[in-house]
């Protein structure tokens, strides 16, 4: 990945939680206000709605992608996508041209030759755009990690999630990507409307942090599980992923051949294992 692993159990780790938790106000960057009418009375009334807004990704002042995603650690956003793309980023930052809702990532070692598709997407999904199933490749060797986690602590993680989605708790209306220690300490969390962007935060948080891989972490999300989110956590070298939701079938055949457990229907002190159960101690 460009930098070698930082010890996750370093006492200084300092956690990245969104401040004030879900009780406390979301970032003024993640929700503005509209005015709505309640029915069926017909009041108005004002609501705090997500933000979406359009991301432009570039290496080297030039664009590569387009995602729509919830304004904020634009740069975190932008190495995590590059990384999960195999794009060997080293580091992001504002453009020169201080363009709105731009990032620029600095990627010596890339081609541009090697791009045959749009890297176009969608809050909704990851891999709109691409232009055949072939080009969905991930970058990453099988997870070996011999990582094992308690099956309560799996349980409780969506929880945990939870009480860090401060802007979700104004709005209803955002993903979350959670970064847990295996002792269950949440190092960081990110929200976005766009599920694959949120994930894509907490790994280039973590790539900044020089945590990857992530061996001895746990990743949780807010939603269901997708082919692209087993992706991204196998190419940070995750072990195990943990959502609420429900996995798709090709969610489960990647996390099967790159060695991931993949834990769904986290609720209510109940979890599905669909792949390498051994991770998971009762």
């Amino acid at each position: 990945m460009g930098v070698p692993p930082k010890d996750m159990a370093d006492g200084d780790q300092v956690s990245e939680v969104v401040a004030g938790g879900a009780e406390g106000a979301a970032p003024p960057y993640s929700a503005v206000r509209v005015e709505v009418a309640r029915l069926p009375d017909g009041g108005r009334a004002h609501d705090a709605v997500a933000v979406e807004e359009p991301l432009e990704i570039r290496i080297g002042g030039e664009p590569v992608a387009v995602t729509m995603r919830t304004p904020g650690h634009d740069e975190e956003l932008a190495l995590g996508f590059c990384l999960s793309e195999g794009l060997a980023p080293e580091d992001a930052s504002l453009p020169d041209d201080f363009a709105a809702n731009a990032v620029d990532v600095r990627a010596p070692s890339f081609d541009p030759a090697r791009l045959r598709r749009s890297f176009y997407t969608t809050s909704s999904c990851g891999v709109c755009g691409k232009g055949a199933l072939e080009a969905v490749a991930v970058e990453a060797p099988r997870v070996e990690s011999r990582l094992r986690v308690a099956a309560a602590l799996v349980a409780d993680l969506p929880e945990r999630l939870r009480a860090a989605q401060a802007a979700f708790a104004a709005t209803g209306g955002l993903h979350a990507t959670g970064l847990f220690r295996a002792d269950g300490q949440l190092l960081c969390a990110r929200e976005d409307v766009g599920r694959h962007n949120a994930m894509d935060k907490v790994v280039g948080w973590a790539f900044r942090e020089r945590l990857l891989p992530l061996a001895e972490a746990i990743l949780c999300v807010s939603g269901r599980l997708s082919f692209e989110l087993v992706q991204k956590a196998a190419v940070a070298g995750c072990p195990v992923l943990v959502a609420v939701g429900a996995p798709s079938s090709l969610a489960i055949e990647l996390a099967e051949d790159r060695g991931v457990t993949l834990c769904g229907f986290v609720r209510d002190g109940r979890a599905n294992v669909y792949s390498e159960a051994w991770r998971i101690e009762a």
